[in-house]
């Protein structure tokens, strides 16, 4: 009881000392009234930190004043702000200034001619002056100049990075045509097709004993041969890279497959042993089917989807455009018209993937050209 007794009187005692704004004679509920630019302890409510206004903060990102056309242009921004704006006036090209919103066109032409004729601009309302640009439109120019947008960079997929071994780029310029190589797990799908986009062959071949057994080497080299027999000259033959993850340990066979299958095309097609410092160029060459995939935005996360949709698209472009992607002759147009309808299955993804890649082929390379 005499501890909780003192206790009281203690706080008492601090409440009457401490005046009208003490610990009991301030109504519950009551805040003390908050002083500007300062905070307050909520302990105490007597610490007081000094801190600087919102618009002592902001004072180089907003404009001063509420912009009005019944206001002048110079009293909407300040100083620091008024001398980027008109640097950027005085000293930019008609090029640099057609970057920025609102002034491409005429009115970048317009901001050249009036600096000519009358000297550089001394105020932000003088450009007010110049033909085409008003209040609003000027308020517009001047808040892009101090905030300017930020282009973001189109990924392009490069092709040399996905093309191995590595050649030259002049060899694969002075290609006339090429044949693009598709191996599946029971077929194997090529596209002919020649530098000015006219595909000449587009076919497939079953293959019989592939993933048959134990892999028998002599049952793949009979298939192989008979699909390297069939196969029209080229400047290049393209085989598929597959894209199999080594962490995917059931998709072991089917890579062991594929590996068989490249492997065969490359001693088939490839007659002799390429030299990395050789005149010739290799005839046998890997594209990554990854790059494949991304050039034409059939990527979801790491997985490739279906590229049914974009043979469809280029085949009725054949027919409808002058200017086509790709030219198809007309027997090949009528042997495929149906053959990559929606509900058909995935019988004809080998066939879709060779021309795919025929077409990603030729158009990064034009791309990485520029």
């Amino acid at each position: 009881m005499l501890v909780a007794r003192r206790l009281v009187s203690t706080f008492i005692q601090r409440g009457n000392n401490s005046g009208p704004s003490g610990l009991f004679s301030r109504p519950h509920g009551a805040f003390p009234e908050l002083e500007p630019r300062y905070l307050q302890c909520t302990c105490c409510w007597r610490s007081r930190v000094p801190v600087a206004g919102f618009e002592t903060l902001n004072a180089n990102l907003i404009p001063t004043a509420p912009c009005t056309d019944d206001l002048s242009l110079d009293t909407c921004f300040t100083a620091d702000q008024r001398e980027v704006i008109l640097r950027t006036l005085n000293n930019a090209t008609e090029l640099e200034l057609a970057g920025v919103k609102l002034l491409r066109g005429r009115k970048s032409v317009n901001i050249v001619d009036y600096r000519t004729k009358n000297g550089p601009f001394r105020s932000l309302e003088s450009v007010v002056n110049v033909p085409l640009l008003k209040h609003k439109s000027a308020l517009v120019v001047f808040n892009s100049i101090l905030n300017p947008l930020k282009k973001e960079k189109k990924v392009k997929v490069q092709l040399m990075k996905f093309i191995k071994p590595e050649v030259d780029r002049a060899w694969l310029e002075e290609a006339t045509s090429i044949v693009s190589i598709i191996c599946g797990t029971n077929k194997v799908a090529w596209a002919h097709v020649d530098r000015g986009m006219m595909v000449l062959d587009w076919q497939q071949l079953d293959c019989p004993n592939f993933l048959k057994g134990t892999y028998i080497a002599s049952s793949y080299l009979n298939d192989i041969s008979n699909v390297v027999s069939q196969l029209p000259p080229a400047d290049f033959y393209l085989v598929e890279k597959p894209s199999i993850s080594l962490q995917n340990t059931t998709l072991f066979p089917i890579m062991a497959h594929m590996r068989s299958v490249e492997a065969m095309l490359f001693a088939l097609l490839e007659p002799k042993i390429y030299q990395t410092d050789s005149n010739t160029p290799p005839r046998v060459l890997n594209m990554m089917r990854l790059a494949v995939g991304r050039h034409f935005g059939l990527m979801v996360g790491e997985s490739r989807t279906s590229g049914a949709q974009a043979v469809r698209q280029m085949m009725t472009e054949s027919v409808t455009q002058k200017l086509p992607r790709l030219n198809f002759p007309q027997d090949l147009l009528l042997k495929y018209r149906n053959a990559f309808q929606m509900g058909r299955g995935r019988g004809g993804e080998e066939l879709c993937d060779a021309l795919l890649q025929a077409v990603a082929f030729y158009e990064l390379l034009s791309e990485s050209s520029r």
